[in-house]
């Protein structure tokens, strides 16, 4: 026999978007229930969240916690690694040019789910089941899910933050445009003999970034190293002294000697654009949202921006969140920020992988801008921040603080 239960807002995936979003949503004084197993702890990957999404998560309660396990990023620096006749320059960004202490911090995948997962069982009014959802029933007043368990949970608005393959966007009848990359990333973590200085590298290859981001204490980075598929799946298999040779030589030794750490992981790479970000009472946040390659640390960024702006969709739409009215400002609000920074990683990737002369040549020319010309580079750097921020780099230095 199935139990019914009533909720306004229910939050269906408990990876970090679906927990920011329990958490923010229950600021508003409203009883939130999740829905999804415990978060992952198993996860390798670290993920560099830049100040303003920091910012946000200061508010939620857990910025506190989060900095005691994460690593500030001060510069950010892209080079090019390719063996191709059109090089690129080196280019640095700063955070001390923009007048910024660092642009963000990088943590730990699995520190961040157990810390939002502990936030979230903590806050009263948050239900919390540990199931996972059978089926979707989008009805033109509420939203009916039913769990492994055979209960049900009606709601006016379900924000789906079940990831890439999500079954609810596929309930709300959003259509996606998919394309497989021929890359897979090879994600692990690293000690090296040199202090990293709180710098990531992002080496940009022929097949696609090899970044190294900073890990706390100075003398250890996590990794993401796009490669080919065939590759990937090789080195995943080797022995660690061989994968520490070869990403040694890849890095040409700038860190000096590295110490790759067990537990590799690999991961295809893969382009997802939905058609719509809300639909029939469903809102989507996260990879449900949006899924392109790991370029420039926009993916959770973008995630916590989705949180932000359903959050604020629910504040001016209380008495039904899950309107028509309320969906169509969601996506009027997240369609530019998805398709502008998707969009973007999908043409910075594309020109690493082409051997076309004119291509290599404007993705140098471009680079080459941004290194000669220091308003240019802080535009870029405020724009990578916060969307639309880019534009205080133009006004004078008193009135930046005021826009930004």
């Amino acid at each position: 026999m199935s139990v019914t239960e009533n909720s306004t807002v229910v939050i269906v995936g408990t990876g970090p978007a679906g927990l920011a979003a329990a958490l923010a949503v229950r600021q508003l004084g409203r009883a939130v229930t999740v829905i999804g197993p415990e978060p992952r702890l198993d996860d390798r990957r670290t993920t560099a969240l830049m100040r303003p999404a920091i910012e946000f998560l200061d508010g939620l309660g857990v910025g506190e916690a989060l900095r005691e396990i994460s690593a500030p990023l001060i510069t950010m620096r892209i080079a090019d690694a390719t063996n191709r006749l059109i090089r690129s320059p080196t280019v640095s960004f700063r955070a001390s040019e923009i007048d910024e202490e660092f642009f963000g911090l990088n943590i730990p995948n699995s520190e961040l789910n157990r810390i939002l997962g502990a936030a979230v069982a903590a806050t009263p009014l948050i239900t919390w089941h540990r199931q996972l959802v059978r089926h979707w029933a989008p009805q033109p007043d509420q939203v009916t899910i039913t769990l492994d368990d055979d209960r049900e949970i009606s709601a006016a608005l379900a924000v789906a933050a079940d990831g890439r393959h999500s079954l609810a966007r596929e309930a709300a009848s959003i259509s996606v445009r998919t394309k497989s990359l021929p890359q897979s990333a090879l994600v692990l973590n690293f000690g090296h003999e040199r202090h990293h200085g709180f710098v990531s590298t992002e080496l940009h290859t022929e097949f696609g970034p090899c970044t190294q981001v900073p890990l706390p204490g100075g003398f250890r980075s996590s990794l993401v190293w796009v490669m080919r598929p065939t590759d990937a799946e090789s080195l995943v298999t080797m022995d660690d002294a061989f994968v520490s040779r070869q990403l040694e030589e890849r890095q040409q030794s700038f860190l000096g000697k590295v110490t790759v750490e067990p537990g590799r992981q690999v991961y295809p790479l893969t382009f997802i654009q939905p058609t719509s970000f809300a639909a029939r009472r469903i809102a989507l946040v996260g990879e449900a949202a949006h899924v392109f390659p790991p370029i420039t640390a926009q993916g959770l960024n973008l995630g916590i921006r989705d949180v932000m702006d359903v959050v604020d969709v629910i504040a001016r739409h209380p008495q039904d969140p899950g309107s028509e009215a309320a969906m169509s400002a969601f996506n009027v609000k997240r369609r530019p920020d998805i398709l502008a920074r998707s969009s973007a990683v999908n043409i910075v990737n594309t020109s690493l992988l082409s051997s076309f002369l004119p291509v290599q040549l404007l993705r140098s020319a471009g680079l080459t801008m941004l290194d000669t010309v220091p308003m240019l580079r802080a535009f870029f750097m405020r724009e990578g921040m916060s969307p639309g921020s880019g534009f205080s780099a133009f006004l004078p230095t008193r009135l930046r603080r005021v826009v930004s």
